[in-house]
């Protein structure tokens, strides 16, 4: 699934060609992608519309709309927003004609993402952004964000990590990239986390997704960028999808496990599952940290 990274990643590439651009035509081609409403009602509320913002909010990719409306897609799984001339791209689901010769497809193997119409800007916080998390790479982020929302929890702080109320953004690649860095194990219960843990944390999941947009983004399975093209960062994983191999800093397997429903990469001497353990010497969050030479497998 597309995360914070590859959105933003997606954000920067489209935001040259859509902003000031009008929508010349607008095509929705599959009813669940905006359903319950129906595909020829947004497509004619869109049509004709000049797009005046490019945003991002967590995973969501937000149009701002010259008549103050919102357009909220959101990539789920599969999807990708491709910059195309041909009359019709693989997978495509809707089409955003912004000339007579080039327009952005919504494409989704899958048929999980969607498109949202806000009225205004009130409406998509009140009934969308407001029960998202912060965003991580703001000032509204540190630990003590981190210590309100983990406090007397239970849960693997993975799991916190994955619900997008604690935190906007983050998914299974950088959660599990950015808790090596951090030296914290997956499955510790969040609220057992002290005040310089929740500081390793925030530390490292700046620095895991910073690495992720500097990098264009991970092409594991079907991510791309608008001209096709695949993003690098699964080329530089710490940890993600290397089960068995050295561990970027120590040397010891990585290891897999199911943790808060997903598969889990993690070293288990880095980061220890009991707080008891001695620390590594060398903070996992160092931007110094370089990714091993040898490289898992890119498919699943």
């Amino acid at each position: 699934m597309p995360e914070l990274p590859e959105v933003e990643t997606l954000r920067r590439q489209l935001r040259p060609h859509l902003e000031g651009r009008s929508l010349a035509a607008v095509t929705v081609s599959d009813p669940r992608l905006c359903a319950p409403v129906p595909t020829a009602t947004l497509a004619a509320r869109l049509r004709g519309r000049t797009v005046t913002s490019v945003e991002r909010r967590g995973k969501y990719m937000l149009w701002a709309l010259d008549d103050g409306a919102w357009l909220a897609l959101h990539l789920r799984m599969t999807g990708n927003l491709f910059l195309t001339t041909a009359p019709r791209a693989p997978y495509e689901r809707a089409r955003f004609a912004i000339d007579r010769d080039l327009a952005v497809a919504f494409c989704d193997p899958r048929r999980f993402g969607t498109a949202r119409l806000f009225a205004d800007g009130e409406e998509l916080a009140a009934q969308l952004l407001d029960r998202l998390g912060p965003e991580p790479l703001s000032n509204a982020f540190d630990a003590t964000v981190l210590a309100r929302a983990f406090a007397r929890r239970r849960a693997p702080v993975k799991a916190l990590l994955l619900d997008q109320r604690t935190v906007a953004g983050i998914g299974n690649i950088y959660a599990d990239e950015a808790l090596f860095r951090a030296g914290i194990h997956p499955a510790r219960p969040a609220g057992r986390l002290l005040r310089r843990d929740l500081e390793r944390l925030v530390a490292g999941i700046r620095d895991a997704l910073r690495a992720g947009i500097e990098h264009g983004g991970a092409s594991i399975d079907d991510f791309r960028h608008p001209d096709g093209r695949r993003g690098n960062f699964q080329n530089e994983f710490l940890v993600h999808r290397r089960a068995g191999l050295p561990c970027p800093r120590c040397g010891t397997a990585v290891r897999k496990e199911r943790i808060a429903g997903r598969g889990t990469y993690f070293c288990g001497r880095c980061q220890a599952a009991s707080r008891s353990r001695k620390r590594p010497a060398r903070s996992a969050a160092s931007s110094s940290l370089k990714p091993p030479t040898d490289r898992p497998p890119t498919t699943t």
